[in-house]
């Protein structure tokens, strides 16, 4: 896809949405059916199924996903399509590239082994390695523009308002 085909694609969304901003907001939804024969919890991805677990570091036997890693997953995923995006937009061609998100837990706060130790993430780092003949002041602006309209990233950066409710 070119950026002339991207623009296309998306301009009748950006219509809409100017003219009518209400239709802009959209609810996403994530459904998990508990596992009741093990610390499982099984994930519909729309076409893929995928079961989150307890990570093997903290009692899991390893068969299923971390939902922190998860998490960076799906960061990763976001920011690759968000950089394919932008990149498209502004003509950069990449050859190829690798994005790849690392995280730092300490399983001491989430076991309640000790209150001084923060629960989930302490720090992540998101890196690109793109290969592109593209100038490396318009690699920095892809990677700035990738950034800000990452929806993941952005909402890691700037934690919503969050809500737990039971029914």
């Amino acid at each position: 896809m070119n950026s002339t085909e991207l623009r296309a694609k998306q301009a009748p969304f950006k219509n809409q949405y100017n003219e009518d901003p209400a239709t802009a907001l959209v609810t996403f939804r994530a459904v998990g059916t508990l596992g009741l024969n093990d610390v499982t919890c099984q994930l519909d991805l729309h076409r893929n199924a995928a079961c989150a677990g307890l990570h093997p570091l903290t009692g899991g036997d390893g068969k299923s996903g971390c939902s922190a890693e998860m998490l960076l997953h799906a960061l990763v995923g976001c920011a690759g399509v968000t950089l394919g995006a932008v990149a498209t937009s502004m003509e950069i061609p990449i050859t190829s590239g690798t994005i790849t998100a690392e995280g730092d837990v300490d399983f001491r706060g989430t076991l309640g082994v000790s209150r001084e130790v923060p629960i989930g993430f302490q720090e992540i780092r998101l890196s690109f390695q793109l290969d592109s003949s593209a100038p490396p002041e318009k690699l920095a602006k892809l990677i700035e523009l990738t950034e800000r309209y990452c929806v993941v990233y952005q909402t890691l950066k700037n934690s919503p308002r969050l809500v737990t409710q039971s029914r």
